[in-house]
């Protein structure tokens, strides 16, 4: 009996966290890669309507993440142009799925890779970009050999919060994919269900879990700052 007791419980306090690991990785690469490419473009490129822009990609970093879920299941709901299709081609609606955890938390993530790959291409010598140019390498060559080794400081630094980031998305994850255990509960909205319910055990297992998690990605990147 307490064996299975204790199985029972380790899944219980196991689900959340493999669940929230699985969510980070999949968002974050999605950060990673759209915030890269996004930055790249922007540190390389004037044009009219540049600020506003830049203003929009990073509104999810200061907006409250109430907000984001808000706009999240306005465009995807069913009433909205992109719900519907996605239903008509999916048979069933993205709101309250593992997907719309991984949009959450991709989109709350974004803003942190987009603005170190920009502050990180920006830092590179454009005469060495210049030089490959003219020794005939495409801009496409350019950018993966020289321009990405060159920023990858900066993109490693991005990458590492921009996952610590989706790791730790509470409110627009809840209000979009909800909280279905097993299937869309995070680590963030199973502290928030165990401390409502009275259950302080499993509460501090899982905020020591997502503490140590977080403090090692931070102190990697201090690290890698020195």
């Amino acid at each position: 009996m307490d064996l299975l007791l204790n199985e029972a419980f380790m899944q219980e306090f196991l689900s959340p966290i493999w669940l929230s690991l699985k969510i980070a990785i999949v968002s974050g690469f999605v950060a990673i890669i759209i915030g890269t490419l996004i930055g790249r473009l922007m540190a390389r490129k004037t044009f009219k309507g540049k600020a506003i822009l830049e203003t929009i990609l990073m509104l999810p970093m200061v907006l409250p993440p109430t907000v984001v879920g808000f706009l999240l299941i306005v465009i995807f709901g069913k009433n909205s142009i992109a719900g519907q299709a996605i239903e008509w081609l999916f048979k069933q609606p993205i709101i309250f799925t593992w997907w719309a955890a991984v949009i959450a938390s991709a989109i709350v993530a974004f803003p942190l890779m987009y603005q170190s790959a920009k502050s990180g291409f920006q830092g590179v010598n454009t005469e060495v970009e210049e030089a490959a140019r003219v020794d005939g390498a495409n801009e496409w060559k350019i950018f993966c050999f020289i321009s990405i080794p060159l920023a990858s400081s900066a993109l490693i630094s991005g990458s590492i919060l921009s996952f610590a980031r989706a790791l730790g998305e509470f409110g627009a994850t809840l209000m979009f994919a909800g909280n279905i255990p097993g299937k869309t509960q995070t680590i963030p909205t199973a502290i928030y269900v165990a401390i409502d319910s009275g259950n302080m055990t499993m509460a501090w297992l899982w905020v020591i879990s997502i503490v140590m998690i977080s403090f090692m990605m931070l102190l990697t990147v201090q690290i890698r700052q020195k």
